[in-house]
């Protein structure tokens, strides 16, 4: 077999998966977001949820509405709602993982095994790809824990190396640990969809968290190593390893700059820039080693220029003398920023009963558009939709099923997302 064979239904201008089957059940941040991603590669994702719906649909504290967090994770997938735990949800699941190609799940450790198992899947559907996320893996002497986001940075360092030297370990502010190791699980079941296209056969591929974080402290742990531990593990807002400078945010009239320089020539314009020459030759900043012995001057210098000027004003005048920079943007000017508007990474969707946001995804294809943001499933909507379409069951039959539990057809949240965003009226919004 060619390695094209996996996408044969696709042509110019479909998506790349065209005709991929993904069965989502992935719950929280990490399984959604592969089965996102590969949504917006073109697949038919089909989300699996219990019959009160996955962890996130639950009501927010403040509005009492389901989380907008699902909405932007879960927009375009088709939602059936199944009980795993009975007998017979288990076998319709097992029926319907014969028809697809993929299969997501990110269970606490040994539930996809109570539930369903890896061997009864794969034996169902020897071409299928089933993917598991986990925190630690399935070996190793953390494999049995229980992981979130929080705790995978605690245990790998993430949350010793947040912060300033003099202040407590901090965790990031966005989940980096759950989408990294979405990001990183969508890589794996694309690599096994064109292995399958040589080989005929299907795979469990497995990515754990803590192992898709790990590479990103390589700064870190290269600088924690080359300097036989002799540096601090947090460094604020400075580089890693401490070996660039200057690496910081700094203070302006009206904000904050973040402002790096990587190589010499950097400095050299910086200085310009700053209408201080007379620094390029100083011994004390002329190299990038002496740059970090005497990184609290280099700030000091730094600083006292950004602060006597606006925000806007250092980045065009750092802008126009090529050396990286950028405003520290409040979460509000990012969700309206004409940058994020342009590339369509997060839209806002209204009807008159109804708001919803959706994420666009990193990945572009020049050959393979995304389809278009759909709506938010409610619990259910698709579950008749999808088992008779793939299993061909019948009326009498759907209607036994969910009259028995096995089954829901989401009446019960028909209304979906209630309420207005009171972030409604922002650059990105389209009705």
């Amino acid at each position: 077999m060619g390695v094209t064979e996996v996408f044969a239904t696709d042509t110019l201008g479909q998506g790349a998966l065209t005709g991929i089957t993904v069965l989502d059940l992935g719950q929280a941040f990490m399984g959604p977001y592969c089965a996102l991603l590969l949504q917006r590669l073109g697949a038919d994702v089909i989300k699996v949820e219990p019959l009160k719906g996955e962890p996130y649909r639950r009501p927010t504290v403040r509005k009492g509405t389901e989380m907008m967090q699902f909405g932007l994770l879960n927009a375009g997938k088709r939602s059936v709602s199944l009980d795993l735990k009975n007998p017979e949800g288990r076998e319709l699941f097992l029926r319907l993982a014969a028809t697809a190609d993929v299969v997501i799940q990110n269970f606490a450790p040994g539930t996809f095994d109570r539930l369903i198992g890896v061997d009864a899947v794969l034996d169902a559907n020897p071409r299928l790809i089933l993917a598991s996320g986990s925190g630690y893996g399935s070996t190793g002497p953390y494999r049995s824990l229980r992981a979130m986001d929080l705790t995978v940075q605690a245990m790998s360092g993430v949350m010793a190396t947040t912060g300033f030297p003099d202040g407590i370990p901090v965790r990031t502010g966005p989940s980096v640990v759950d989408f990294m190791g979405g990001a990183h699980l969508t890589a794996a079941v694309l690599a096994a969809l064109v292995q399958r296209s040589v080989t005929g056969k299907g795979q469990h591929v497995e990515v754990a968290l803590y192992d898709a974080i790990l590479p990103s402290l390589a700064s870190n742990i290269g600088g924690y190593l080359d300097n036989d531990g002799a540096i601090p593990e947090r460094t604020g807002n400075r580089h890693g390893g401490l070996e660039v400078s200057p690496y910081n945010s700094y203070k302006t009239q009206d904000g904050w700059a973040a402002i790096l320089c990587l190589h010499d020539r950097h400095w050299a314009s910086l200085c310009r820039a700053m209408e201080r020459p007379e620094l390029i030759e100083d011994p004390a900043f002329k190299t990038g080693r002496a740059r970090a012995a005497s990184i609290d001057r280099v700030d000091a210098v730094v600083e006292a220029w950004t602060s006597t000027r606006t925000t806007d004003d250092v980045i065009m005048v750092l802008s126009d003398a090529g050396i990286a920079c950028a405003p520290v943007k409040s979460l509000r000017e990012v969700i309206t920023d004409p940058q994020v508007a342009e590339r369509g990474m997060l839209r806002y969707h209204s009807r008159e009963d109804r708001d919803w946001w959706t994420l666009g995804s990193p990945l572009r294809l020049s050959d393979s558009p995304a389809p278009e943001e759909s709506e938010v499933p409610r619990l259910g909507e698709h579950t008749a939709e999808v088992l008779a379409e793939r299993l061909l069951l019948e009326r009498s039959e759907l209607e036994a099923l969910d009259a028995c539990g096995v089954t829901g057809t989401g009446t019960e949240v028909k209304d979906g997302y209630h309420g207005r965003s009171s972030l409604a009226l922002v650059d990105t919004a389209d009705s």
